[in-house]
């Protein structure tokens, strides 16, 4: 098995200390960018837009907020009538974890997924996987379509004034990516996300990228 040079106690904590530095470096960094973010101008959506519920009711874009200022919306590819279920969306609503809405609550903010699939094709799925993040369905809405998602995946954010909703923020691929408890946890590994893109050593195990990643329930089965 290919694995990292073996060292003494004080050489390993020097080179962790030296490597602390760069990632001291790395926070301060990410903090003077999450400033620029909250300096973000802001973009008004009109709709009008209309969404189901999971209890099958309607609600306005205003009432996707249930009286809360801010929302993220994970934006989950699924599309009318395709079965296929994205390993990259439900893999990432698994790490939305239970509790993980209360704490945002308390700083009046509340997380959703919405995807473009009828509530009918939508509860099967969310029954399956267990998950019990509020997933909206935007059916026969253009929401998607002037975001500029069409039927991808993405993170935005808005922010409510009343009645008037604005995007203030909006993230997909890698800025995704970063926000995933299991991929950071990955990056503090040996052997990292083992995926082709990764600089790693020779010889670490490596597979293509985001190949393996599935529904939670479908692992061991191939």
């Amino acid at each position: 098995m290919n694995r990292p040079p073996v060292v003494s106690a004080e050489e390993w904590q020097e080179a962790r200390d030296a490597l602390l530095v760069k990632e001291k470096e790395l926070t301060h960094a990410l903090d003077r960018l999450a400033a620029e973010r909250r300096r973000l101008p802001m973009t008004p959506l009109e709709g009008p837009y209309e969404f189901t519920a999971p209890d099958g009711s309607t609600v306005d874009l205003p009432g996707l907020f249930d009286g809360k200022r801010q929302l993220v919306i994970y934006h989950f590819m699924r599309e009318p009538g395709d079965p296929h279920v994205c390993g990259g969306c439900s893999t990432f609503t698994d790490n939305l974890a239970e509790f993980t809405r209360a704490h945002l609550g308390a700083r009046d903010t509340r997380l959703i997924l919405v995807s473009r699939a009828p509530q009918d094709e939508i509860e099967p799925l969310r029954s399956r996987m267990g998950w019990t993040v509020p997933w909206y369905s935007s059916y026969g809405s253009a929401f998607s379509d002037d975001l500029g998602l069409g039927g991808m995946f993405g993170l935005s954010v808005l922010l409510r004034d009343g009645d008037d909703v604005f995007r203030t923020y909006f993230t997909s691929g890698r800025g995704v990516d970063r926000l995933r408890l299991d991929f950071n946890l990955l990056d503090l590994t040996p052997y990292g996300r083992q995926e082709t893109w990764e600089d790693s050593p020779d010889g670490w195990p490596r597979t293509p990228t985001m190949q393996w990643l599935r529904p939670h329930d479908e692992y061991g089965t191939n």
